[in-house]
C-alpha cells in the first residue's frame, strides 16, 4: 500500500528529503496525488507553447563554435556577445563534447542506482512550494575522486562530459572577456572555474508544480544537456529580442546541441555587461525529463568584482567586492526567488 502523506509534518519531509528517497521514490511508492507541499501557485506554474519562428536565432539555431577557428570568427564572437548581453542563454554545436557520449549521459541519466541517496528540491526548508525534482550532484575534485566515489552507472561519462564541457567553458569565458577589451592570466581563469559540478536532474511527471522554480545560476557559465522532452523556459528582459519584456521563451530541445547560460558571476565581472538569466523547468502529466547541468563558478575563496578594465569604461562600479564563499552562503540560503541573489552585492546609486 503506497504511503499516504497525510501528515503536513514531518512524514512526508522525512521520506523525501532526510531519508534521500526524493520525489521519485514518492511517485515509485504508489502515491496517486500530489501533496499539498508541491502544488505550486497558478501564476507560478508553466503553459507549455510550441516554439515560435520569431524566438531569438541563438536559440532555434544553434551557434557553430567550431567557426571560432576560421575566417567567420568576428561573427561567431559577435554572436555570443549578444546572446550574453540580451537573453543570457544560447544553444552551441561542434562545441567538442561527441554527440556519442551525450546519448551515453542521457542513457545513465534513466537508469538511476538504487543506492543512491538524491538531493531535491532547492532549499526544502526555506521554500513556500516545493520543487518537482531530484538530483544527483558530483562535485569534481579530481580523476581519482570523481572514479572512485561517483555512482558506477554514470561516473565515467559522467567525468568525461565534465572535462569537456570545462574546455569549453573556458574557450567562450576567453572569447566573452576579450570581447568586453579584458585578457586574464591563466592562474585567474583558474580561479573563476575553479569549482565545477556536474548535477542529473530527473523532474517526474506531474502538471500542478514545476521541475525547477524563478531562479538565476549563480556561478560563470553553466552547460546543459537536455533531453527531447523540453520544457527548459528563460525571461525576456531585453526588448532588442523582439519579444515582450517579461515573457517566458522556452529553449528548443535540440539534437547534439548543449544549453550554455550566463551566471551571477561572469555578470558581475562584466559590470552587467552579460545577463544571469532568470529561467525555470516545467512539469507535464506526459513523461519525466532528464537534464544534465555542468556548473562552474570561482574557488570559494575567490574575491569577486567587476573586471577593472570594464568599469573604466563605464565610468561606474555597479557591484561591490566580495567573496565568492559570501555568495554562496547567501545564494543557498533561501528558496529560488528570480534574481535576487545579485542584491546582495549591487551597489544601488543614490539619486543626484
Amino acid at each position: 500500500m503506497a504511503p499516504s502523506f497525510e501528515n503536513i509534518g514531518n512524514e512526508l519531509f522525512n521520506f523525501v528529503v532526510r531519508e534521500g528517497n526524493g520525489v521519485k521514490g514518492m511517485v515509485d511508492s504508489g502515491i496517486t496525488t500530489v501533496p499539498d507541499q508541491y502544488i505550486q501557485s497558478p501564476q507560478e506554474r508553466i503553459v507549455k507553447q510550441g516554439i515560435d519562428p520569431s524566438y531569438p536565432p541563438s536559440l532555434v539555431s544553434p551557434i557553430d563554435l567550431s567557426e571560432l577557428e576560421g575566417p567567420n570568427h568576428d561573427q561567431v564572437v559577435e554572436l555570443l556577445g549578444q546572446s550574453a548581453e540580451t537573453l543570457g542563454f544560447f544553444q552551441v554545436i561542434n562545441h567538442g563534447v561527441q554527440v556519442e557520449l551525450l546519448e551515453q549521459l542521457k542513457d545513465a541519466a534513466h537508469r538511476p542506482s538504487p543506492f543512491v541517496k538524491y538531493g531535491t528540491s532547492f532549499v526544502p526548508e526555506a521554500e513556500k512550494a516545493l520543487e518537482w525534482k531530484d538530483y544527483i550532484s558530483m562535485t569534481y575534485s579530481g580523476d581519482e575522486d570523481a572514479l572512485n566515489f561517483w555512482p558506477e552507472e554514470c561516473k565515467e561519462v559522467a567525468l568525461e562530459y565534465l572535462k569537456s564541457s570545462t574546455k569549453m567553458v573556458k574557450r567562450i569565458l576567453e572569447v566573452l572577456l576579450r570581447r568586453l577589451g579584458v585578457t586574464v592570466d591563466h592562474t585567474e581563469t583558474e580561479a573563476y572555474i575553479g569549482t565545477r559540478m556536474v548535477n542529473m536532474n530527473l523532474v517526474s511527471k506531474s502538471e500542478l508544480t514545476v521541475g525547477v522554480g524563478r531562479h538565476s545560476d549563480m556561478g560563470i557559465l553553466t552547460v546543459l544537456l537536455q533531453d527531447g522532452i523540453g520544457g527548459l523556459y528563460v525571461k525576456v528582459e531585453d526588448d532588442r529580442l523582439g519579444r515582450k519584456k517579461g515573457e517566458w521563451v522556452e529553449i528548443p530541445p535540440t539534437p547534439g546541441a548543449l544549453v550554455v547560460n550566463v551566471g551571477d558571476t561572469l555578470e558581475i565581472l562584466s559590470n552587467g555587461r552579460y545577463k544571469s538569466a532568470e529561467h525555470r523547468v516545467w512539469t507535464t502529466n506526459a513523461e519525466s525529463r532528464v537534464s544534465i547541468p555542468v556548473f562552474v563558478f570561482p574557488l570559494p575563496t575567490k574575491k569577486i568584482k567587476p573586471l577593472p578594465q570594464v568599469v573604466e569604461k563605464d565610468g561606474v562600479a555597479h557591484y561591490g567586492e566580495f567573496l565568492f564563499e559570501e555568495y554562496m552562503k547567501n545564494f543557498f540560503g533561501k528558496g529560488h526567488e528570480g534574481k535576487k541573489s545579485l542584491d546582495f552585492v549591487k551597489i544601488t546609486m543614490s539619486p543626484s
